[in-house]
C-alpha cells in the first residue's frame, strides 16, 4: 500500500461529489416536479396540524402525503431529506410552519387532494418577492 502526504493526494487525486448540492429553489422546483409527473395523483392530507405543540407536529407523517412524493426521490433523500414527517420536510424545504401547512394539511384540501393542486400551491409558495394574497393567488391560476 503506498502512503502520500496530503500535499501529494491533493495532485494525484480526483475529487467528485456524490451527493447533488441542490440549491432551495432546486429542492422545491423538485418537488414541485414530482407532483406535477401524475398530476391527478391522489394524496393524503395530514390532520390539522396547527393545533399540535412543535414537536408533535415535526413528527407527522402519513404514507401518502406529498411528502411522501418527496421523499421517494432518490435525489432529494441524496440531497439530505431525512425522512417524510413534516419536520424533515419543513427543515430540509426551508419552508415557514406557514407555508407547509398551507401544503399538507386537510384544513385547506381536505382529507385528499390531487398532486397537481399541490404542485401549484408550491410552486407558489417558493416564489420570493411576490407579496399579498391577490399576487400568489394570480400565480395559482395562472401557471
Amino acid at each position: 500500500m503506498e502512503q502520500y502526504a496530503v500535499d501529494q493526494l491533493k495532485a494525484k487525486a480526483r475529487v467528485s461529489r456524490t451527493t447533488p448540492q441542490l440549491s432551495r429553489a432546486e429542492r422545491l422546483n423538485r418537488w414541485a416536479e414530482l407532483l406535477e409527473s401524475d398530476p391527478t395523483r391522489s394524496l393524503v392530507t395530514l390532520r390539522e396540524t396547527e393545533y399540535l405543540p412543535r414537536d408533535q407536529r415535526g413528527m407527522m407523517r402519513i404514507a401518502g402525503s406529498p411528502i411522501s412524493v418527496a421523499y421517494a426521490d432518490p435525489v432529494l433523500r441524496a440531497s439530505g431529506l431525512e425522512g417524510d414527517t413534516y419536520g424533515d420536510a419543513q427543515s430540509f424545504f426551508d419552508l415557514s410552519d406557514r407555508q407547509l401547512h398551507g401544503l399538507v394539511c386537510s384544513c385547506h384540501f381536505g382529507a385528499q387532494v390531487d398532486a397537481g393542486v399541490v404542485a401549484r400551491h408550491l410552486r407558489a409558495a417558493s416564489v420570493t418577492g411576490v407579496k399579498g394574497i391577490l399576487a400568489r393567488m394570480r400565480l395559482l391560476f395562472t401557471r
